[in-house]
């Protein structure tokens, strides 16, 4: 983990050797934006807490790199475990997260500490934890809760310490209501709440994350920098980034490939085209004509005759 200076702005990254097979690839936040600077806040005030932390975002914007950010301010001295959810074997969950005892797991000779026991002393990061079946979620509960486990085949219960910091894309307050997430799981993570807005919410950020990738694309293949051209830049700011950071992480090493001068022009970036304004009023009149609506498309007309 590491932090930059991009821009005259901090940049949040961690390099690929404390990447697990399970994390983003999108690796870097900035936090130039009025709403990031709010959000590094919060998270210096929860690392040094030891209460669980739910992170909210949608999916692409970064939020297992807030979750090492939280463990590494954290001075806790264990791992970094990272789960994603939906990859849990629901046949097998029991001892993939609490692990199993010699012998009661497929004949196995030798036992397993399972995830829980892997992050002792640490943080249990769980992406997506949406995802896990209501039976577990009541165990994974309970372990906090009591600061033990039970693994698979075992009698006695083993002590862990385990700081938990879980990720969702979705409402979990919805899926309460609607039978499929815990009540006392989600009370218990709402203690510690982080909400990780979406990047076009963060259109500060754009550029300076724009930059990053670009220099890292650049020296990984060994090309020359090339400028973002001014047009490449609003461009950028006003796309509307469904993938979020890792949306635009792809279009910069695009960008990068098939630009030929020393700038990166807008045709380079392979953006979705955006109407201008004139376009979509014109839109907008042709639709109320079709629809036969005269009092809006009268509404229309005098608002357009006062711009």
């Amino acid at each position: 983990m590491s932090l930059h200076e991009t821009l005259g702005q901090p940049l949040l990254t961690f390099p690929d050797a404390q990447k697990s097979p399970l994390s983003i690839r999108a690796k870097a936040l900035v936090f130039v934006d009025p709403r990031s600077r709010q959000l590094r806040h919060a998270l210096e005030q929860l690392a040094p807490r030891s209460i669980a932390v739910l992170i909210r975002g949608q999916t692409g914007t970064g939020k297992e790199l807030l979750a090492r950010y939280l463990h590494r301010e954290s001075a806790r001295g264990g791992l970094f475990v990272s789960v994603n959810c939906a990859a849990i074997s629901p046949t097998y969950a029991d001892a993939e997260l609490f692990g199993y005892a010699v012998g009661s797991h497929n004949g196995s000779a030798s036992s397993r500490a399972g995830w829980f026991g892997s992050a002792n002393g640490g943080t249990l990061y769980l992406d997506e934890i949406g995802d896990l079946p209501l039976p577990i979620q009541l165990k994974l509960l309970a372990a906090l809760e009591n600061h033990e486990v039970i693994r698979v085949g075992a009698h006695q219960p083993s002590p862990v310490d385990v700081r938990l910091v879980a990720a969702t894309s979705i409402d979990l307050a919805q899926a309460v209501a609607a039978g499929k997430f815990h009540q006392r799981l989600y009370d218990y993570l709402s203690e510690g709440q982080l909400e990780l807005p979406a990047l076009r919410e963060r259109v500060g950020d754009i550029l300076s994350l724009a930059e990053y990738f670009l220099g890292i694309y650049s020296q990984r293949l060994g090309l020359a920098v090339p400028l973002i051209s001014e047009a490449a830049q609003h461009a950028l700011e006003r796309h509307d980034w469904p993938g979020n950071t890792r949306e635009l992480e792809n279009v910069i090493h695009f960008a990068l490939l098939v630009s030929t001068g020393d700038q990166i022009l807008p045709e380079h970036l392979n953006l979705p085209h955006q109407p201008t304004p004139a376009t979509v009023i014109e839109q907008m009149v042709l639709e109320l004509i079709r629809q036969g609506d005269r009092q809006q498309l009268e509404r229309l007309k005098t608002w357009i005759a006062g711009i």
